[in-house]
């Protein structure tokens, strides 16, 4: 990946740093280039890394999954992997053989860890001995590889030199009663020849763990607990779960995120301070800063995000994570995306191939031109508003003719995530002509002003026609993923039927 045109800093960024659903944060420095993480659950491919010269501007140059190949359920087969898969994991480069290490416990499958030379891939799976909950990973002074993990009880694992195998493992902590509830979310770090390990509580805060030896023993600190948040209303509060970061200029930060549902888990930052050995949070009239003075680094000028995708490439641009593994013989693009029937079903939780993107807030208008020529009776095809409660627009086609749709109450029961709810129509209409623009205006603010979807659709790509009701969005966090944009197409009655997406339009409004 060569390096952008450097630019003029801004004098000042603004929370949350990515109004995106990125949860489990972790972000490390090679060089003056910061690379993110994140939890991305059953979708696939997983873990995006994301790039940035500044801290505030972000690009996706990859995936560090490629392949949820850990258990049949992440194809859809013979089960389902709902709110499984990749879990808060950890990212590390180490220099002594310059390569960059992504490992997690998979829900479903177990440990592993991925290796590639540049954060772009290719990455090399290898399969882990420990599967260690909520992982931190460390590259001590010397080499040695070390893994903080736990919830609860928090211990720290040496482990081999490759950094596959587990050499010993020893309890280092153990969440006080004075805390009110298990810290979980480990983040390891040092700073002049001390070990770190930041844990949260939950959604309440973060603390911090102190110690001259990796083993312990450990003493801890709150670093950011229930703090009050001045970012921009409606994107959430009290930033926890996330770790320290510094610039080549010694500047240090605290990237945690907010519980921003309908949202999801958003990115937010603070600058700190180190005081006789302990970090602490910069805050504005006592609480986290909407504004901070801009990171003293060298601005590079990044892609503005995609607002259009054609398909015009074979490959999907990174922005896009399939729920589930795809069937990748029943896809393609290059020119536009053609989305071929893969599963029988009037469930569509259960089908395959559904493409799915995260909605950026406050607000997001999402706009798909769908070809239907090719759509067989029983097929049903649209865009969705897709979390564990869902609403979508799409076509119908039944004995021969189309019509356009807007249902709600496509539903997962929270816990078990069975279907307990196969969608009720509440509006429709006759179209023809095999063309048809499907819109989503998707509110995922976090107030009382949030938290809702309007559906509409266009025969000619300019004047749009409302349809249906106003979707009120879950903001339950059990789930955990936030809303995405979903594009779908599955069969009730049989194979052999397809569509085709010219283009898929984001606006920001």
């Amino acid at each position: 990946m060569g390096e952008p045109p450097v630019v003029d800093c801004p004098a000042t960024y603004q929370n949350p740093i990515l109004w995106e659903d990125l949860p489990d944060v972790e972000v490390i420095r090679v060089g003056e280039v910061f690379y993110y993480t994140a939890s991305t659950f059953h979708q696939s491919p997983g873990a995006p890394v994301l790039r940035s010269y500044d801290l505030v501007n972000w690009e996706y140059v990859g995936h560090s999954v490629p392949v949820l190949d850990f258990d049949p359920s992440y194809d859809l087969s013979g089960g389902r992997a709902y709110v499984s898969g990749i879990w808060a994991s950890t990212i590390q480069y180490r220099e002594s053989n310059e390569t960059f290490y992504w490992m997690g416990c998979m829900r479903k499958g177990g440990g592993y860890a991925f290796t590639a030379k540049s954060p772009a891939g290719p990455w090399e799976k290898h399969k882990t001995q420990g599967c260690y909950y909520d992982m931190g990973l460390l590259v001590d002074d010397d080499d040695k590889m070390y893994v903080a993990s736990g919830n609860n009880i928090i211990s720290v694992a040496e482990l081999s030199a490759d950094g596959f195998t587990q050499v010993r493992s020893q309890q280092v902590y153990e969440t006080p009663p004075s805390v009110g509830g298990p810290l979980e979310g480990a983040r390891f770090k040092k700073y002049k020849g001390e070990y770190y390990i930041f844990l949260t509580q939950y959604a309440n805060g973060e603390y911090v763990l102190r110690s001259k030896n990796v083993f312990g023993p450990y003493e801890m600190r709150p670093l950011a607990v229930r703090l009050p948040y001045g970012g921009k209303a409606g994107s959430g509060g009290q930033p926890h779960q996330g770790g320290l970061i510094e610039t080549a200029k010694d500047q240090w930060y605290y990237m945690g995120f907010n519980d921003s549902y309908p949202a999801g888990r958003i990115p937010v930052m603070a600058p700190v301070t180190w005081e006789n050995g302990w970090p602490s949070v910069t805050l504005v009239n006592g609480q986290w800063g909407g504004t901070y003075p801009f990171p003293d680094v060298t601005c590079r000028e990044l892609p503005k995000p995609q607002t259009t995708d054609t398909f015009s490439s074979p490959t999907l641009s990174h922005e896009w994570e399939w729920n589930h593994n795809p069937d990748n013989t029943k896809w393609s693009a290059g020119d536009g995306l053609t989305l071929q029937t893969v599963t029988v079903t009037n469930d569509l939780y259960s089908a395959r191939n559904t493409l799915t993107r995260r909605i950026r807030g406050p607000v997001s208008i999402g706009t798909i031109e769908l070809d239907y020529s090719d759509m067989k009776d029983g097929d049903v095809a649209g865009l969705a508003a897709f979390r564990d409660r869902t609403a979508w627009i799409g076509v119908k086609r039944t004995a021969g003719a189309h019509r356009v749709v807007m249902t709600d109450g496509v539903n997962l029961a929270a816990g078990q995530w069975t279907t307990n709810g196969l969608g009720n129509e509440v509006a429709g209409a006759n179209i023809s002509g095999g063309k048809i623009w499907l819109r989503v205006e998707a509110n995922v603010r976090s107030d009382n002003g949030g938290a809702n979807a309007r559906f509409s659709y266009s025969t000619d790509g300019q004047t749009f026609t409302p349809l249906g009701n106003t979707y009120n969005m879950t903001k339950d966090w059990q789930y955990f993923l936030g809303y995405r944009f979903a594009i779908f197409n599955y069969a009730t009655s049989a194979l052999g039927g397809a569509i085709k997406v010219n283009s898929f339009t984001v606006t920001t409004p």
